[in-house]
């Protein structure tokens, strides 16, 4: 073994040793943090994609026919996917220069109080065309709070975490936002139940309502939540870029297109919490408490999926285990939707849980530490945060689109599989490009 290979191994050793002295600071306490920060987070955003498949429609875009009026409801869900963009850009700065903590705190206020407001609007029938220009700009800025949310958790939990386990440990985070949906979709089983005009009239309030006290629990739990090791070394060290979005373009472009083109697997999460809700209830005609369950239950399996696909990760690699996530996404899409425009209930539930519970739980296990891993400490939330929300965005309006290219008739859902299936061959193709990094020491992720 030649000199030069020994010292580059002591240097790997000696980064991987200190990396783990630093990790050791409160790995667990950023997991929970970062797990119910998201679960809240994610609870306001999914409430509002559920009552635009189910309500949104009928209250705040009644004088349009049944189609045009969800096609409606759709677009002021993925409005909220256009300013995650520039949330990521401004987000992504204030978290790179000053911290994550400042990033988390802000966001977790800020969807909170917009959640709130939305419950109190009043509909097209009280105040007429201004009730939906105030929804669509409450959902922009729920789409600000949440470009910076998922990118600061992802971020301080990846930077918390031992060395050879930052994948299970940054899981948590999106383990959070499955509770989320999980909550969401909980709450509105017993309003759904309720009759159509209680529904319209007030039931489907309550669970914006009830975002203040989520979000209480979350400012609760992240009060104390110190900054992590690597940001404090960077500080100390002075090494924060004065513009982390300019260092980002210049050293890191490469890498942020491989996050943007890999962030469209988020399609099939929206196709299938948002959209084929949508079309089980209003097209085949599945009651709604149905559809709500199959919800309830492929986010539960997702819950231990998530964490268990992300330590194999720490085993064999980010890549495989994306791909595969990314690819039997892919092919389950097609049983799934046929099952549905079937109304085989059955069936309904068992590649329900299959596609969104167990084989998209690889990719969406996997991808916080895959792509934070792609950039280094001074730029790693602006490069979550504008790679991903910029590949979100087409996720947001994936229902959207979807109700727009639907066919009639009982193979008309034909064309949205096809939607789905080349989105996410994008993103494992995206991802079959990247540098695996699992075996990378935190100090040396980013480079090349």
């Amino acid at each position: 073994m030649s000199t030069s290979t020994v010292s580059q191994k002591s240097r790997r050793q000696a980064a991987d040793g200190a990396e783990q002295q630093a990790s050791t600071s409160s790995p667990r306490k950023a997991a929970l943090a970062s797990w119910i920060g998201s679960a809240v987070e994610y609870y306001d955003f999914f409430i509002y994609g559920t009552a635009a498949a189910l309500v949104f429609g009928k209250i705040f875009f009644p004088a349009f026919d049944p189609v045009t009026g969800t096609i409606a409801a759709f677009a002021t869900f993925g409005v909220g996917y256009v300013t995650r963009p520039i949330g990521a850009v401004l987000l992504g700065h204030v978290g790179d220069k000053y911290g994550r903590k400042k990033v988390l705190t802000f966001t977790l206020l800020l969807m909170g109080i917009t959640t709130f407001l939305v419950g109190l609007l009043p509909t097209y029938g009280q105040i007429g065309i201004a009730a939906p220009i105030m929804l669509v700009v409450l959902r922009m800025l729920q789409g600000l709070s949440a470009a910076g949310e998922q990118a600061g958790a992802n971020s301080m939990t990846l930077e918390h975490a031992p060395a050879h386990r930052r994948a299970f440990f940054t899981s948590f985070t999106l383990s959070g936002t499955q509770a989320g949906l999980i909550l969401a979709t909980l709450v509105f089983l017993p309003i759904s139940a309720l009759p159509e005009d209680q529904l319209l009239a007030w039931g489907w309030r309550i669970p914006f309502f009830l975002s203040a006290i989520v979000v209480a629990v979350g400012m609760w739990v992240r009060r104390t939540l110190p900054e992590t090791p690597a940001f404090n070394e960077e500080e100390k060290a002075h090494k924060q870029a004065k513009l982390p979005v300019a260092v980002l373009f210049r050293d890191h472009k490469a890498n942020l297109v491989r996050v943007i083109f890999a962030a469209l697997i988020s399609v099939v999460s929206t196709i299938f919490s948002v959209f084929t809700l949508s079309y089980a209830v209003n097209t085949v005609h599945i009651p709604r408490a149905t559809m709500l369950t199959v919800l309830v239950l492929a986010n539960l399996v997702a819950l231990g999926a998530i964490p268990l696909f992300a330590a194999l990760s720490d085993r064999i690699g980010r890549k495989p285990v994306f791909m595969f996530g990314a690819l039997g996404s892919a092919c389950l899409i097609w049983p799934y939707m046929w099952a549905l425009s079937h109304a085989n209930i059955p069936l309904i539930f068992v590649l329900g849980l299959l596609l969104s519970g167990v084989v998209y739980s690889a990719a969406n296990g996997v991808w916080p530490s895959l792509y934070g891993e792609m950039f280094n400490t001074r730029v790693r939330l602006s490069g979550m945060a504008i790679g991903t929300q910029v590949g979100f965005a087409l996720g947001g309006f994936a229902p959207t689109i979807s109700a727009a290219i639907l066919q009639p008739g009982i193979n008309g859902w034909v064309p949205v599989a096809i939607f789905v299936t080349i989105t996410s061959a994008i993103s494992a193709l995206s991802v079959a490009t990247a540098r695996e990094t699992y075996r990378t020491p935190m100090s040396e992720l980013g480079k090349g």
